[in-house]
């Protein structure tokens, strides 16, 4: 069994050392997948991890940076121009399975390139994968590679790709803004403000939940006696809440078949405004439209004042001073009392 062997294909060197379990490929140690399945594996373990568009940027910019490691390399060899190393470098790749790569145009003064790809490697996984679009591995590649070669910044646009039906993939490549780097970082700000945006989103649902619950617990309809409710006014009222306390009040008035409306005051701030001393009447007035008469407990002095001073009419009311007299003075009209 021979253990060490060395071939010449296209004029470059492949090697075998079976003793130490090296592939040489240039005499640089290298490894040898199976596309269809170790390569697919791979891949598929990437997307399901990092799900399709984040993949997408791992493929992308994987594919720059090593394209990027072999522009520079072939950069440094001065007896080549762009043309003879690009040249090279498609015939290096195609002898080690990467597909057949030719460069269609090339323009040195404005650095553009046009290449074009068939059966690459990536095209095959992509057929095994069952996919409807291409990747972007070996596009970003060579725009890594012609970045070393032309010394600026070159991106890409794949003008018709080989998975579609085409009998080649096209590429063009120029100089751009645009780098792999930018794309992780486009990325992870995409993804904060998809994360920033979930977090609104639960926030406010739940600020919706809080404040149906603040509504519920700010304006309770207690039904104390037969024929008689107490609600209890908790704090100032805006517009919005005092909407809410009158709906909630005159229908849940019929429910309870309330002949009297206990309107508990206690819980009023000191220095109440007219716009909740209006609502005490229209809390009244509705009432009484439906029935139910409207009994007003729990008036502090400074209340007081503030009702005196709003030039609104509660005379048509019965006022007292606490709750317990409120409801001995429904009872008493109904002709009922506490025994």
């Amino acid at each position: 069994m021979v253990n060490h062997s060395d071939i010449n294909v296209g004029g470059l060197s492949f090697g075998w050392d079976l003793n130490k379990g090296k592939f040489l490929f240039e005499e640089q140690d290298a490894v040898l997948f199976w596309i269809k399945s170790a390569m697919r594996t791979f891949f598929d373990t990437i997307e399901e991890i990092s799900g399709a568009e984040a993949s997408q940027v791992v493929f992308e910019t994987t594919g720059y940076r090593q394209g990027l490691v072999v522009g520079e390399y072939f950069e440094t060899m001065k007896e080549l121009n762009v043309a003879e190393a690009a040249k090279m470098i498609t015939n290096t790749y195609a002898s080690a399975g990467w597909g057949i790569t030719n460069v269609l145009d090339i323009n040195f003064e404005e650095k553009k390139v046009v290449i074009q790809m068939k059966d690459s490697w990536e095209y095959k996984i992509n057929i095994v994968q069952k996919k409807k679009k291409g990747g972007y591995f070996l596009a970003a590649h060579y725009a890594g590679v012609f970045t070393g070669l032309f010394g600026t910044n070159i991106w890409y646009n794949i003008v018709q790709n080989q998975l579609d039906g085409h009998e080649h993939s096209i590429i063009e490549y120029f100089p751009s803004e645009i780098t792999a780097t930018e794309n992780i970082h486009s990325l992870a700000r995409k993804k904060e403000v998809e994360q920033i945006s979930q977090l609104e989103e639960m926030v406010s649902a739940k600020t919706k939940e809080l404040l149906d619950l603040v509504k519920r617990l700010s304006s309770p309809i207690i039904p104390v006696l037969e024929g008689i409710v107490v609600v209890p006014l908790i704090g100032n009222y805006d517009e919005e809440r005092s909407e809410d306390l009158l709906v909630n009040t005159l229908y849940n008035l019929p429910q309870h078949k309330a002949d009297f409306l206990v309107l508990d005051l206690t819980g009023i701030d000191e220095g109440i405004s007219p716009h909740t001393v209006n609502l005490i009447e229209k809390i009244g007035l509705s009432a009484a439209l439906i029935g139910t008469q409207t009994v007003l407990v729990g008036v502090s002095p400074e209340l007081g004042v503030s009702i005196s001073q709003s030039n609104i009419n509660l005379s048509r009311f019965e006022f007292f001073q606490t709750l317990q007299h409120g409801i001995h003075h429904a009872l008493a009209q109904a002709g009922r009392s506490i025994v």
